[in-house]
């Protein structure tokens, strides 16, 4: 009974712990999406930081940990074990899928004069077919924005 009790609290401590996970603004459906037009006057090749952070490293690190703490004693020690084992090893998954999977990537830094003479930067992953001079579109606000061409 002992051992169901510790793997429902186990559980639960897992649930609470992914429904604190942020969720994306751009993750919301179906919505309103502003968009600008304008022109390109800048494109700079850059580097930006993916956000490969979905928390898979943790999960399956907090699993294994849980399985070889579940090896260790007896009783009270073996749930201290295993409670131990499941958040190193939710650390050390987490540590290692950013170190794998959370590498920079090139992009472009685009600047548009939009329409009305505001000017808008954009960082995005790249896109070949922009070039200065190019009328395009800025969809999106925040972090969600892109540049896309016109037509």
């Amino acid at each position: 009974m002992k051992t169901i009790a510790s793997w429902l609290t186990i559980t639960l401590f897992g649930l609470v712990l992914g429904g604190c996970a942020a969720v994306g603004a751009g993750g919301g459906g179906a919505g309103e999406m502003e968009i600008r037009s304008g022109k390109i006057e800048q494109i700079t090749q850059t580097q930006m930081q993916t956000n490969h952070d979905s928390g898979v490293g943790a999960i399956m690190g907090g699993i294994g940990g849980l399985a070889l703490g579940s090896l260790v004693g007896q009783g009270t020690g073996r749930d201290v074990a295993m409670v131990a084992g499941a958040l190193a090893g939710a650390a050390g998954g987490n540590y290692v899928e950013k170190k794998k999977y959370d590498q920079p990537v090139d992009a472009q830094q685009i600047i548009v004069r939009t329409n009305s003479g505001v000017l808008v930067q954009v960082t995005q992953p790249i896109n070949p077919a922009l070039r200065k001079g190019m009328n395009v579109y800025v969809e999106g606000a925040g972090n969600e924005a892109r540049v896309v061409p016109q037509g």
